[in-house]
């Protein structure tokens, strides 16, 4: 029986993911950052165990749980992460720091420790969940375009350092995807905006609307279940791909950015987030 440990399932697509996966047989060790969601985990049956990956000893002490229980470890999802919104001049130090702490520096440090087992098994698949805008930077997204572009690059290098090891290094590039990742950026963005005083406050408001409507405010979105489908396919595949887009817009995007010049795919990419968020 195959093992997963999958970071970040508190809900959404790592929560998804965990549920399908259990279904299809494999041993499922889940974690979230907070207390309540671990319990609540437990209560339905998973394992789980609470980790934050920007803290190092517990992305150790996770990986080796895992071991000690299931004496192996075959794959590795990692799925925490956030979205800080807002442009590039209005974001400081300490919210970059957040940012990349949690999405890259975390995401980083999980791969490194679930390595060092994938070496000595001699197999192993990484599966990271990327975006969209990790290769369609799109505008008000600075920092979390940022750290998805940063993943794409880990990826990508990753992929030719194991290559002939037995070990597979996917990433899934979701588009739009109805989960809770709208009202954590809503959070960020009322610590780190200050939305009266930037040149971007008009966009900003729109931005606020966005943040706080509910339901779908994209075209094609889709639920974190169906994208669980997605990354199911990715850690069953005999040959996993490098990318597993998953959207409508997100296989469109791919495509636009080889195939067009960039003033184009920059105005697409404005026209995308215009009116997002604009009451009708």
């Amino acid at each position: 029986m195959k093992t997963i440990l999958i970071t970040g399932c508190s809900s959404g697509i790592g929560y998804a993911t965990a549920q399908l996966l259990r279904q299809d047989n494999w041993r499922v060790y889940t974690s979230c950052r907070r207390s309540e969601d671990v319990a609540r985990l437990r209560a339905e049956g998973f394992h789980c165990l609470q980790l934050d990956i920007t803290h190092d000893e517990q992305i150790h002490t996770a990986v080796e749980t895992v071991i000690t229980e299931f004496g192996h470890l075959d794959a590795l999802f990692c799925n925490a992460g956030y979205g800080q919104t807002g442009a590039a001049e209005d974001l400081n130090r300490a919210a970059l720091q957040e940012q990349f702490n949690t999405n890259v520096f975390g995401t980083w440090q999980c791969i490194n420790a679930a390595m060092k087992i994938f070496r000595r098994q001699q197999h192993g698949r990484i599966l990271v969940n990327s975006s969209i805008l990790g290769y369609a930077a799109m505008p008000w997204r600075s920092a979390y375009n940022s750290s998805k572009f940063a993943l794409e690059g880990l990826c990508d290098t990753l992929r030719q350092e194991t290559y002939g090891s037995g070990i597979h290094i996917s990433l899934l590039e979701p588009g739009p995807i109805a989960t809770r990742f709208r009202p954590n950026a809503l959070v960020k963005f009322r610590q780190y905006i200050d939305v009266e005083n930037s040149v971007h406050r008009q966009a900003y408001q729109a931005q606020l609307n966005r943040l706080q409507t509910q339901g779908s405010v994209a075209p094609f979105t889709l639920t974190a279940e169906q994208c669980a489908t997605v990354c199911a396919r990715a850690l069953n595949a005999k040959k996993p791909k490098a990318r597993y887009p998953v959207t409508v817009p997100a296989h469109l995007f791919w495509y636009l950015k080889k195939c067009l010049p960039i003033a184009t795919l920059d105005w697409l990419c404005r026209l995308s987030v215009h009116k997002q968020g604009k009451q009708s």
